[in-house]
């Protein structure tokens, strides 16, 4: 098969009317067809990349560094809903307000994290909240995730995409996702931290080794703040730091977790608890209730979060496996009976190729890194398999490829898979003035994570005309897949704005902003969807994160003037 061979596919440019190996014609097509303001947000990452310092932000617990930390923290996320409210977990109802409740989602009564007067809630609630939508009869149900997206980031992107500074606290406004109002909304904050970091596992045989872990989770809002921009908050805590108290700080894998089974869990976990057991996600659930359902994503398929939204394994670094599970096919923690598979699984990680990943076990095919040849194949409906394949095309538009196959699946009544993606695995980077002209950020490993002891930045990215054509936006994805799981009746999504995480991990402040646009376009299309077919009294939408980094804001009017208008 041809399929999964990207090296020929690279690098080709496929507008009409420019030749082969015509660079200047090339050059010239891809100005003309990606036309943005001048990005001066690009300027000031590339300026504190270059001096290691910035006046307006900077990364981590050092003002006079540029960046001094490259990982996640346990900042509260926003969580906005549309729908339906939040009353059932945030204020008097908070977990954190009730000490045996409190046990029971840890495992333990975690130290310094009851708090009496606590208005937010934890991330498991967000499972909590699907799951009564579903109760309730609501017949869709979208979850929105802009994976590494907190507060700060939030505001940060919202002031250049104003071009004004006029909140400093709450629900905030700039994006749809903060000022729709065209549904019942509501705006809440949720812990993320995980049950334990420091669990061990085997792969091959899926099994938990050292069950708690090395350092247990919780959260202090004396130290970490009782809100997402509570000014005492102490950023060396939120970044697990703390030396008096370092709670867990998650990871995708965890948080992800919560998301979709209401269970804390070790970092790395994919829906598998502490001990070692198999979690039953929202969409294992609802799908027995006869709801489709589906995810997509702006970064590998396989990743932790849409990992999360359906399969299983002890390690967030079993792509294939994982595949495996999300496209309904046996696997390692699935031997004798497969998974039912999600209805639609469309994103990227097309053309990144492995041929010794040790993390993925003894069963790890030599190919692409996150998908099997063979699982590919199987389930291709050309090959007799359920499911209409798109991939990335030679001289084709990528959003044309993924809307002809979901078109097709609907009409033949079958299941859609797309895969596409540039080189790294993700869906080419939006900057902060919508265009793909990224300056370098740090170099990150394949899941968007940075060593902190090891920080070095790379060469400014340059996508080909090809790399932007061939490629459909997360919207394009989120818009095909709405369609394909109406087809089918009431319908659970699940959309990941993955690249805010691996932007924040590359401590790029321009394609941060730039992600968090995209992720807006996806959710703006979700709300088209269900104006157009004047769905809201069935529907309910939350959009959150997974977790957050650890940017701070220093200068807001030095993005407020960034961006020409």
């Amino acid at each position: 098969m041809l399929l999964l061979s990207l090296p020929a596919l690279l690098g080709e440019f496929t507008l009409e009317g420019v030749a082969a190996g015509d660079e200047l014609a090339a050059e010239k097509a891809q100005a003309d067809l990606h036309v943005a303001a001048p990005d001066r947000i690009r300027q000031m990452q590339a300026d504190a990349e270059a001096t290691g310092r910035a006046s307006w932000g900077y990364w981590g617990d050092q003002p006079a560094r540029y960046v001094s930390w490259s990982n996640h923290s346990n900042r509260l996320i926003p969580v906005y809903s549309f729908g339906m409210t939040l009353d059932a977990v945030k204020g008097k109802r908070s977990v954190y307000r009730d000490e045996a409740r409190l046990r029971s989602l840890y495992g333990r009564l975690p130290e310094q994290s009851l708090n009496p007067e606590a208005d937010y809630f934890d991330q498991t609630d967000v499972a909590r909240l699907q799951m009564m939508a579903a109760d309730a009869g609501k017949k869709y149900i979208v979850l929105v995730v802009f994976d590494g997206m907190d507060w700060h980031t939030t505001r940060t992107a919202a002031i250049a995409a104003k071009g004004r500074v006029d909140y400093d606290g709450g629900r905030g406004s700039g994006f749809q996702f903060q000022d729709y109002r065209g549904a019942p909304t509501d705006f809440g904050q949720c812990v993320t931290s995980p049950a334990n970091k420091g669990t061990k596992f085997d792969v091959d045989a899926q099994v938990v080794i050292n069950p708690g872990g090395e350092l247990p989770g919780g959260y202090d809002a004396g130290r970490g703040g009782v809100t997402g921009w509570d000014p005492r908050a102490g950023i060396q805590y939120l970044m697990g730091k703390d030396r008096d108290l370092p709670h867990a700080v998650t990871d995708s894998a965890a948080s992800a977790t919560s998301l979709c089974t209401g269970h804390k869990t070790y970092n790395d976990a994919i829906n598998i608890g502490v001990k070692g057991e198999q979690l039953e996600t929202v969409a294992h659930l609802l799908q027995k209730r006869g709801y489709a359902v589906g995810a997509v994503t702006s970064v590998p398929v396989s990743h932790a979060t849409p990992a999360c939204s359906y399969a299983h394994n002890v390690t967030r670094d079993d792509y294939q496996d994982i595949s495996r599970d999300l496209l309904g096919q046996l696997s390692i923690s699935h031997r004798g009976t497969p998974l039912p598979g999600l209805d639609v699984l469309v994103g990227a990680g097309f053309g990144v190729q492995g041929r010794n990943e040790k993390d993925q076990g003894r069963n790890f095919e030599p190919g692409n890194k996150y998908l099997a040849e063979s699982t590919l194949e199987a389930i291709d409906a050309t090959h007799g398999g359920p499911y209409r394949v798109a991939l990335r095309t030679p001289s084709r538009r990528g959003d044309e490829v993924l809307s002809e196959a979901a078109a097709d699946a609907i009409q033949r009544k079958l299941r859609l898979f797309g895969f596409f993606g540039v080189a790294e695995g993700h869906l080419p980077f939006q900057t902060a003035n919508g265009d793909f002209d990224p300056a370098a950020g740090l170099e990150t490993a394949d899941r968007g994570e940075v060593d902190p002891l090891r920080k070095k930045y790379g060469s400014a990215i340059h996508y080909t005309v090809a790399d932007l054509d061939e490629n459909p936006s997360l919207a394009d994805m989120t818009r095909a897949a709405l369609d394909v799981l109406a087809s089918r009746g009431k319908f659970w999504l699940m959309v990941e704005a993955g690249d805010v995480d691996w932007a924040s991990h590359a401590n790029n402040i321009d394609t941060a902003i730039g992600a968090v646009r995209a992720g807006d376009a996806a959710f703006q299309a979700v709300v088209k969807w269900l104006e157009r077919h004047d769905a809201w009294n069935d529907a309910v939408v939350i959009v959150t994160s997974d977790h957050g980094h650890a940017f701070v804001l220093g200068e807001p009017e030095a993005f407020a003037t960034a961006i020409s208008r």
